[in-house]
């Protein structure tokens, strides 16, 4: 709406941050109840409402000067306004405008019979918009407008902020009433630390309000921009670093658990494969860390395929060779059964190895050779299974062995967190995708004895983003995949090339291989009608390869009927495996060679990047073949990024880029401006604001410094 700003006195000779709106504004109830709608009921509320941009219209240009076609802001005087109604009861509002130089143009407006009640001849006007031609006559079409007087220039002749706009609320409206409001700014309360802002060379609170809402050139957005984006990644720090002190607030003796060097080699030399330099160090940074007398919080990030598990395995053997115990949290009764076969496999296989290095050792020491180092006190580990699914006879022999300590290594869902669930020494809980844990969840670990704590996610995450998210972590990242594994070829494909993906998919079926189908949906749906589901598609798949057998699974089968089906893939006795995104983490099939996600386009890079991450796990070549709903859809330049790049957190600087930053762990409700988010990335702000907030909460720098 094109209204001519009003500055209606204000209701009260003073005014407070805390002065409800309703004493302050003149306007009607209706939007003062839209206001307490959105949570906006004070003068300080309000202020606190902030532009997501600014559009610079400070520059003032004449008729000539103008280029056509671009938006530009010109003062002068209209004059004959008039208002005539065109075919199909249109009506036009035109008026002659003649700048400050003489010159003139002709000012239009469309079904906007309100504007001759706003203009009157001879008023002096600032119209901002297109300079257009119309034939021979000059134009300027629907300008927005505000008279030119005594009060300063509220929508033109500035950097204009552009606020988030309500259904009801224009950015208009809100310009109008927030020049109204400008006398409180100062009066608003410094919402950091005085020592902080100074020593961080900061705009003060009330210098950053008015910047934002008056700017007067574009330096002060920028500055206000970056004491934003500061006191919101000061805050997000100075919490995560009250949750890490609050988690380890309390020192044991119990905890330290020595590091096993020669233990931790023989693990090494027992596997067919050298370990990769990142999985040396993250295993090195978390038996340091379990060393000290406090509980460790600490994060390890690694790509599909990085040997998270291995990093995870040496750990628990450390803690097996000081007879404590391990828990291991992961988010389903699959992943829970991967993880007990594997880790119970390695860590046999190291028993075995250590076993026969004993004989060696005494062998060598009878002929007076000098033996390779002995190690004692390794046991044959007790690994246990806890899920809720477990019969309640098996369940109760589980909880009775970790109780009285005769089970090493207990893995499981969420079910070891029950408040049944009792541990003679719990020394370490490893949770698998930290994402799925929340903060109760944690708490109700610490209730269990405050044990060491490792966090571990196969979804990459740029780092300045994982010091944002999860900054009461410390962070280990594998970046390197151990062996030889083989790159997977991938391809975006778009509906017309279906048969030419489905014919050599046959032909892989007839080489031995097997094939993973994901859908988006488990059922048709109405809304959705175009994305498929696994119902349908494998009705569809049963009549296009009537010699396969074919399977399916999703999220709503039975933990037995979904162990059962994965098993049955396992054992070959079914060809293709149509699913949901159930089987997106810890599903290992190494013959499987083919995996297609049907309607790609739905799924994130990350996600995408998981579930071809279920393929490439055996000696044959594989394919991720993506699936789009349209040709349109196949083109996309987020999708392409797949085909180029197998590095997880390539993949995820590339959906940040594409996405922003706002799209990621909430930051879009941060309460900084669109145009201040890529700020929150940056790492050099990251660490001032931590080590802003150690000194808040006088933590030593020194001691902390390897947190940012």
């Amino acid at each position: 709406m094109n209204a001519v700003i009003s500055f209606a006195p204000l209701r009260m000779t003073t005014m407070e941050p805390t002065t409800p709106l309703s004493a302050v504004l003149r306007t009607t109830k209706d939007f003062i109840d839209i206001l307490e709608q959105m949570e906006i009921r004070t003068v300080h509320d309000l202020l606190l409402y902030l532009p997501r941009a600014h559009e610079d219209l400070s520059q003032m240009h004449s008729i000539a000067s103008a280029a056509v076609g671009e938006k530009v802001t010109i003062r002068g005087v209209v004059t004959q306004p008039k208002m005539v109604r065109i075919r199909g009861g249109r009506q036009i509002v035109t008026a002659l405008f003649t700048d400050a130089e003489g010159d003139t143009a002709e000012a239009v407006w469309f079904n906007q019979p309100h504007i001759m009640r706003m203009l009157k001849d001879g008023d002096e006007v600032v119209l901002t918009g297109k300079l257009n031609l119309n034939g021979r006559k000059i134009q300027l079409q629907s300008p927005v407008f505000e008279k030119a007087g005594e009060k300063p220039l509220v929508h033109s002749g500035r950097l204009v902020p552009i606020y988030p706009q309500h259904d009801r609320i224009s950015t208009r409206w809100l310009r109008e009433k927030m020049s109204l409001l400008k006398p409180a700014i100062a009066k608003m309360p410094e919402t950091l630390p005085d020592d902080i802002v100074t020593e961080e060379k900061l705009l003060g609170w009330r210098e950053t309000l008015s910047a934002l809402h008056f700017p007067d050139v574009p330096a002060d957005v920028d500055l206000a921009m970056e004491r934003l984006a500061f006191e919101r990644m000061y805050e997000m720090q100075k919490s995560a670093l009250e949750r890490k002190r609050d988690w380890q607030g309390n020192t044991q003796s119990r905890l330290q658990t020595p590091m096993d060097v020669e233990l931790i080699r023989a693990l090494f030399q027992s596997l067919k494969f050298t370990p990769t330099e990142g999985q040396r160090i993250a295993i090195y940074e978390i038996l340091r860390d379990m060393e000290r007398d406090i509980p460790m919080s600490r994060l390890l990030e690694g790509d599909v395929g990085s040997g998270k598990t291995l990093v995870a395995v040496a750990i628990m053997a450390n803690v097996l060779r000081h007879h404590a115990q391990t828990a291991l949290m992961v988010p389903t009764e699959v992943l829970a059964r991967q993880h007990a076969a594997s880790i119970a496999r390695l860590l046999i296989h190291l028993h075995t190895f250590l076993h026969d290095r004993g004989a060696a050792f005494l062998a060598a020491e009878s002929a007076g050779r000098k033996p390779a180092p002995q190690i004692q006190n390794f046991a044959l580990p007790r690994i246990a299974l806890l899920t809720g699914s477990l019969p309640k006879a098996e369940a109760d022999a589980v909880r009775k062995g970790l109780a009285l300590g005769s089970v090493d290594i207990v893995i499981g869902t969420h079910a070891l967190i029950e408040d049944k669930v009792l541990f003679r020494d719990l020394r370490l809980v490893i949770v698998d995708e930290q994402h799925r844990f929340g903060v109760m969840q944690r708490q109700r670990l610490r209730d269990k004895g405050s044990p060491h704590f490792l966090s571990m996610t196969a979804t990459p995450i740029p780092r300045t983003l994982a010091l944002t998210a999860y900054g009461d972590h410390d962070l280990s990242v594998l970046l390197e995949k151990p062996g030889h594994r083989q790159p997977i070829h991938t391809k975006v494909v778009s509906p017309a090339d279906r048969i030419t993906v489905e014919r050599f998919v046959d032909h892989q079926i007839d080489e031995g291989r097997q094939i993973f189908v994901i859908c988006p949906l488990i059922q048709e749906s109405t809304e959705l009608a175009e994305v498929k589901n696994v119902q349908t598609e494998t009705k569809r798949l049963q009549e296009e390869f009537p010699r396969r057998r074919i399977a399916f699974l999703h999220g709503k089968l039975t933990s037995e009927e979904k162990q059962r089906i994965m098993q049955e893939f396992r054992d070959r006795t079914s060809d293709i495996l149509v699913s949901t995104s159930v089987i997106e983490v810890g599903i290992d099939v190494p013959n499987a060679t083919i995996i297609i996600i049907e309607g790609a386009e739905r799924f994130g890079l990350a996600q995408l990047h998981q579930l071809r991450g279920r393929v490439g796990r055996g000696e044959h070549k594989s394919h991720c073949f993506l699936f789009t709903t349209s040709q349109d859809q196949a083109r996309s330049r987020r999708l392409k990024a797949m085909e180029i790049h197998d590095s997880g957190f390539m993949l995820a600087e590339i959906d940040l880029k594409i996405r922003g930053p706002g799209e990621i762990f909430g930051l879009r409700q941060s309460g900084i401006p669109d145009a201040g988010l890529g700020l929150l990335l940056s790492p050099e702000l990251i660490a001032r604001a931590r080590k802003a907030a150690e000194r808040a909460l006088g933590i030593l720098a020194g001691e902390k410094a390897r947190s940012v």
